[in-house]
């Protein structure tokens, strides 16, 4: 048996307990509970509050012009350091997305062209908005999160939850992190996390994809705006109830029916091979957990990786996923604000909830899949809506599809999970038809 001292143990302990403070700890404040990442993030957002657009314009812009040497002048181009190589130099696709992004970029923070794209309700909305957000998260949530990752908490929380994750959802342990994460904290956390573990070798193609469009849950913070947005807030109890047992069910269904199932259960390069689940003799579950903590945080000898890792994880963040957001998200909202692309697709719906006795049925079902370009736009729409019981399921409804192309979808598809924009498609659809009926069903009984 292998001896550790106390060094040792601390080093497990102190930064794990940061770690779970920094990003999982509810505190009460004015406005409701929140975490301390989103407390930082709200100081860093009103201390630069006249400055964050222009910041974010600058980054993705600068994104934009290095991904393109980068293209230009070759793989060769950033040889010397791998983390830039890795960062800048990307697929036609992603260079492309790049250059839009930094093109609407421009255009939304000097109102050039036409008003669809710097509009206060599209381009304004995501680059004085959203963007600002992003920001200050990343940069707190960056910084901090080789606390979660690099002193144990994974290894010892994967195995107390392997027991729990493999047979309900075919996951390992460890993954109920990131799902402890984005519910308290945010979704982006979330993804951050999966994506991450993804490309350290720790997750396959397959559970990497489904944690990140399945358990990066929205976080109780923003439930609570949605639900303040519909006038609803006296109910936040019973709403997130029926958002859990809604999520829970689609998170059971989700990983054994395509295009999840289909997900190659390989990892992201040949030298991985995942984490080892069994329990040795002479361990109980909580031991051995222990024990792989111990010997994790004993790899961490140095302040100066730590603080370097994290800045890396930051301009990952702020370069690997703003340009995305900004290039995609821009896209779906002009569509969602522009035309009636969204009621059309939501047609389908209307026999459906006039079925299962939902009022105003109509104005219902064109909320319904217009949260593909932004979670918050069903709130937006159906708050005029005068009867409860409706406003309550377009609430949850909103909350429970978790892919929304200007937040966690643009992540995805900026991160490593490998996933494709069809995929987040599928999923969206797929999603909301397994919790509308739930959701429905609940709120009948609520109401």
């Amino acid at each position: 048996m292998k001896t550790y001292s106390l060094i040792d143990h601390l080093k497990v302990i102190i930064p794990s307990l940061v770690g779970v403070f920094l990003f999982m700890l509810p505190i009460n404040t004015e406005d409701g509970m929140t975490i301390p990442i989103a407390l930082l993030a709200n100081w860093v957002q009103g201390l630069l509050a006249d400055q964050l657009s222009a910041i974010m314009m600058v980054i993705i812009v600068i994104t934009a012009v290095m991904t393109l040497i980068a293209k230009v002048a070759g793989k060769k181009a950033f040889a010397g350091t791998p983390f830039f190589q890795g960062l800048f130099y990307t697929s036609h696709f992603w260079t492309a997305t790049r250059t839009i992004a930094a093109v609407f970029a421009v255009m939304v923070y000097f109102q050039l062209g036409p008003v669809a794209v710097y509009g206060e309700n599209t381009g304004g909305m995501l680059l004085d908005s959203l963007l600002h957000v992003l920001f200050a998260v990343f940069l707190f949530a960056g910084l901090f999160l080789p606390l979660l990752m690099n002193f144990g908490l994974l290894e010892l929380f994967g195995t107390l939850m392997t027991k729990v994750m493999r047979p309900l959802f075919r996951l390992p342990g460890r993954s109920s992190v990131d799902a402890l994460a984005s519910w308290v904290g945010d979704g982006t956390i979330g993804v951050l996390l999966t994506s991450k573990q993804y490309e350290d070798g720790h997750y396959t193609k397959r559970e990497a994809a489904v944690i990140g469009t399945t358990f990066s849950i929205v976080s109780i913070t923003f439930s609570l705006v949605v639900l303040t947005e519909m006038d609803l807030a006296y109910m936040f109890v019973p709403f997130y109830l029926t958002v859990a047992i809604a999520g829970f069910i689609a998170a059971l269904i989700m990983p054994r029916i395509p295009p999840l199932s289909r997900k190659a259960d390989t990892f992201v390069s040949e030298t991985s091979d995942g984490i080892d689940e069994a329990i040795p003799s002479g361990y109980n579950v909580f031991t051995f957990g222990y024990k792989q903590a111990l010997d994790r945080a004993k790899k961490e000898t140095s302040v100066y990786k730590f603080f370097k890792e994290g800045g890396q994880n930051i301009l990952d963040m702020w370069m690997g996923v703003a340009p995305v957001v900004m290039a995609f998200g821009l896209i779906a909202l002009i569509i969602a604000e522009y035309t009636p692309v969204f009621q059309w697709l939501g047609t389908p719906f209307i026999p459906f909830l006039e079925l299962m006795q939902v009022p105003y049925a109509k104005e219902a079902s064109e909320t319904i899949l217009i949260g593909f370009a932004d979670m918050f736009l069903p709130a937006i729409i159906g708050s005029s809506i005068e009867a409860d019981i409706t406003r309550f399921i377009i609430a949850a409804l909103s909350v429970t599809q978790l892919i929304y192309m200007s937040e966690v979808g643009g992540l995805l598809l900026g991160s490593k999970v490998p996933v494709s924009f069809k995929d987040l498609i599928i999923i969206f659809l797929l999603r909301t038809i397994i919790t509308l009926p739930i959701i429905i069903v609940i709120a009948h009984i609520l109401f």
